[in-house]
């Protein structure tokens, strides 16, 4: 776990992270092995790691708010939750006095072979999260590549992909953070689908200008 400025951090595995200070949020839980009782649930897009009806259902209930691309809004039908927000790239949101911003995250070259387009298309609309807590900030790329839209958002902690394949690979990460300037970086997207904790450990080596923690997969 990371804590930084009260906000503590956890990684789920894949992309997903649990935040917590005063509020409980989850951000894409995929093959969680215990419920959690999250206040904001965020979903960065409709792939079956990130929007995954079995693990949402482990961690929304009545009392629990969904923010989602709004490719999603559609599929959540039967997960229990007190509202639905849909966010479209650029969309900003307070909830529960929580600000959020809906960045774009998509594929510059990475490219499904069955159907010649990129793995996240631009003009799906797929998002990563700007999260605002407290005057504290934290931005979860989602699945995606160094892109002009990431540039200069200095964030306090960003959780960044580093597997390659769908995402960005550990050189791209690395120019990711040049670009994106935060003063943590912590990788992600590595050891479920694609990518190892050797990805973690070159990019942690690699990066000169913020500090990197891996964090150890918490359930």
């Amino acid at each position: 776990m990371l804590e930084y400025n009260g906000i503590k951090i956890k990684w789920l595995g894949h992309d997903g992270f649990v935040l917590e200070k005063n509020i409980k949020i989850v951000i894409d839980p995929y093959r969680i092995s215990k419920p959690i009782e999250a206040d904001l649930v965020l979903i960065s897009h409709n792939h079956f790691d990130h929007m995954s009806p079995d693990d949402l259902k482990k961690v929304s209930s009545k009392k629990t708010k969904i923010v989602a691309a709004r490719e999603c809004i559609d599929k959540l039908g039967d997960i229990a939750c007190k509202e639905k927000i849909g966010l479209m790239p650029g969309d900003e949101k307070t909830v529960d006095g929580i600000k959020i911003k809906a960045v774009r995250a998509y594929n510059l070259d990475k490219i499904n072979p069955d159907t010649k387009k990129p793995f996240h298309p631009k003009e799906d609309n797929k998002i990563g999260f700007f999260i605002n807590i407290g005057g504290t900030t934290i931005y979860h790329t989602g699945d995606s590549d160094p892109i002009p839209e990431m540039n200069n958002l200095q964030p306090d902690v960003l959780l960044v992909p580093v597997s390659g394949t769908y995402v960005m690979t550990v050189k791209e990460a690395v120019q990711a953070v040049n670009a994106i300037k935060p003063k943590v970086a912590v990788p992600m997207h590595f050891g479920a689908i694609v990518g190892s904790v050797a990805d973690a450990e070159k990019f942690k080596e690699s990066v000169t200008n913020c500090q990197v923690h891996i964090l150890k997969e918490e359930q």
